[in-house]
């Protein structure tokens, strides 16, 4: 590092932004809950289909986008969300955004043929205690964990 420079880590932004998810489900022939959980594209964690408003579109509908988009899923999004959790996001420019995550229910009745970001993400069918058990955000494991009681 050159002489008189500081290397300094990059500050989170104070003002949180607000991103719309979804937690697809679905009901096996059993009546048991099962939870979809995605890949992220970069760091390769185990989410859920999120993103920011989209300009017209209300939350629920906002959040039903992006799991199509990002999942390929279509289905009926809750009126009012689940509850919501919160992360730092790393912005391109380096800067950590502090995102609040509104979380709805999406009952999924169809997987579509194609997609935005097929091929482009993993995913996974599974209980909701062991999809509460793979996502690393605290309180999205409460929030997975309370839905499949």
């Amino acid at each position: 590092m050159a002489k008189g420079k500081q290397r300094t880590r990059p500050e989170p932004d104070r003002e949180p932004r607000t991103q719309y998810a979804c937690l697809p489900w679905r009901r096996r022939d059993d009546g048991a809950v099962e939870i979809l959980l995605i890949t992220s594209r970069e760091t390769r964690r185990w989410v859920i289909p999120k993103g920011w408003p989209i300009k017209g579109m209300k939350p629920g509908p906002s959040a039903a986008q992006e799991a199509f988009e990002e999942a390929g899923l279509l289905g009926e999004p809750s009126r009012k969300p689940l509850g919501h959790y919160s992360y730092d996001k790393r912005l391109s420019s380096g800067r950590l955004q502090h995102v609040r995550v509104q979380v709805y229910a999406l009952k999924v009745r169809e997987l579509a043929a194609e997609w935005p970001e097929k091929g482009q993400r993993e995913h996974l069918w599974a209980s909701p205690a062991e999809a509460a058990s793979l996502v690393q955000e605290v309180d999205l494991r409460v929030l997975i964990a309370k839905f499949g009681a």
